[in-house]
């Protein structure tokens, strides 16, 4: 009998699997898919030579992960390669704020009405930027914070909604910029704990920037796999689960899936019947013939692009992604443009680029031709280097991944309370009532990301129910 089995080969699947294999437990892992990865793949979506990332393709939080950091992962071929701009928001007038790996570079980029009040919220955390991530990114959970003043503090920004923290600046460049790094997680601008969202983007970035994998992101779930065999585990690829009774006995089965599909499973009936999806996302996996021509000169060495003209737009594309259903007819877009750093995306003098902007979770319409529009306003020329694209809403997302239930590629509404206390308010968020079955996902604290602290959390909870029962 095994120890443990993962239903699901993303990163909080194959995170809690090397957890566990590296404190001498035997698991295996199986997937659904024909390769492993879940929101971490690289493939050819456009034409030959040109590597996607259908999902994630920027992961400032996964050069930060503490459980990353913690795993020899560039032993197994993981090499994360930084653009000489983490970030940067392009505005109709030509210029560009700018996320900066140096926090004064980013300060200025904001004008000098700003440039102060931005250096006092972030400089005060900046030493303490391990120990505070490593307890964000833990809770909730039995052990207590390693600094409990400095959480403590962040959270007093953190806490209210983004629209209170941007109260402290007095122009829209750096409002502008703040709103779409709250964007990432597809969250209403005025919901609890959204400041701390748009802090820990930023802070994330001053501290170990916003890097690609080279070759795609495909190379972190490899070397999480390549290191899981190492440890002695295994993995299983087309191998679809729909029941427990389809795997093989174990003291503990460990879900890397949406809430609904473990109960659906696991025979836990109507468990997270009140757990909710929140928006999607419509995304366009291009083929350049040349670099994005932008207008402003700092988007063309950015890893990662924002395009919203102001907070206001963004703050509307927002809304009505997440309480209408409608799409936004000027979307938010968050790009990236991987070949900016990494040539072996694509061929000599092409690059690959994403760009998505939000939608209702389960629209059905085509949102090309108003992500092309707002790309016109600030690189104009773009379609005429495009040589192919790749379309995808939230059909064909959760028809790639089983996880994006109606396209929402966060396993859950990143708002509210839902927020922090993923799947359902509880002490003890991966354990089920199931006493063998545990939920490992983004559904699951600190959230969505590939990061796999998900995964090293769940890890954490099972390893302490293995060793009780021994």
């Amino acid at each position: 009998m095994l120890d443990a089995v993962i239903v699901g080969a993303g990163p909080n699947g194959l995170t809690a699997a090397v957890e566990l294999a590296r404190r001498g437990f035997s698991v295996a892992v199986f997937e659904a898919k024909s390769t492993v990865g879940g929101g971490a793949r690289t493939q050819e979506l456009t034409l030959p030579g040109f590597r996607h990332d259908p999902c994630s393709a920027a992961h400032p939080l996964g050069v930060n992960s503490p459980a990353f950091r913690a795993m020899p992962l560039d032993r197994y071929g993981l090499e994360w390669l930084q653009p000489p701009l983490p970030m940067a928001h392009p505005f109709p007038d030509g210029t560009a704020a700018v996320l900066s790996r140096s926090v004064a570079e980013t300060a200025a980029s904001f004008g000098p009405r700003d440039a102060g009040a931005y250096r006092r919220l972030v400089e005060p955390f900046l030493p303490h930027w391990d120990v505070l991530l490593r307890d964000f990114m833990s809770l909730p959970m039995t052990s207590l914070p390693r600094d409990p003043v400095t959480l403590a503090r962040f959270g007093l920004a953190g806490l209210p909604p983004s629209t209170w923290l941007m109260r402290r600046f007095r122009d829209d460049r750096a409002r502008a910029l703040f709103a779409g790094l709250v964007a990432h997680v597809i969250a209403p601008l005025d919901g609890i704990v959204t400041g701390g969202v748009g802090m820990v983007f930023a802070l994330a970035a001053h501290a170990r920037g916003w890097p690609v994998a080279r070759g795609g992101s495909q190379s972190i779930s490899d070397a999480l796999t390549a290191y899981l065999t190492d440890l002695g585990g295994s993995v299983h690829t087309d191998y679809e689960v729909k029941r427990l009774d389809d795997l093989p006995p174990a003291r503990a089965y460990v879900f890397d899936t949406s809430p609904t599909a473990l109960a659906r499973i696991a025979g836990l009936g109507r468990a997270y019947e009140g757990y909710r999806y929140g928006a999607s996302v419509f995304k366009i996996d291009y083929a350049l013939d040349g670099p994005v021509p932008w207008t402003a000169e700092e988007p063309r060495t950015a890893g990662t692009v924002q395009i919203g003209p102001g907070s206001k737009d963004i703050s509307a594309a927002l809304h009505a992604a997440s309480r209408t259903r409608q799409a936004p007819e000027a979307p938010f877009l968050i790009t990236v443009q991987p070949s900016v750093v990494d040539p072996s995306r694509s061929p000599e003098g092409k690059h690959v680029f994403w760009a998505y902007g939000h939608v209702p979770n389960g629209w059905d319409g085509d949102l090309t031709d108003a992500i092309e529009r707002q790309l016109e306003r600030f690189a104009p020329g773009f379609r005429d280097r495009v040589l192919a694209r790749a379309t995808a809403g939230p059909r064909e997302l959760a028809a790639h991944n089983a996880n994006y239930v109606g396209g929402d590629i966060a396993c859950g509404a990143a708002s509210g309370l839902q927020l922090l206390l993923r799947p359902k308010p509880s002490l003890f968020p991966y354990a089920t009532r199931h006493p063998a079955v545990f939920l490992c996902s983004s559904a699951t604290p600190p959230g969505p990301g590939v990061h796999g602290m998900s995964g090293h959390n769940a890890a954490k909870a099972v390893w302490k129910r293995l060793r009780r029962q021994q």
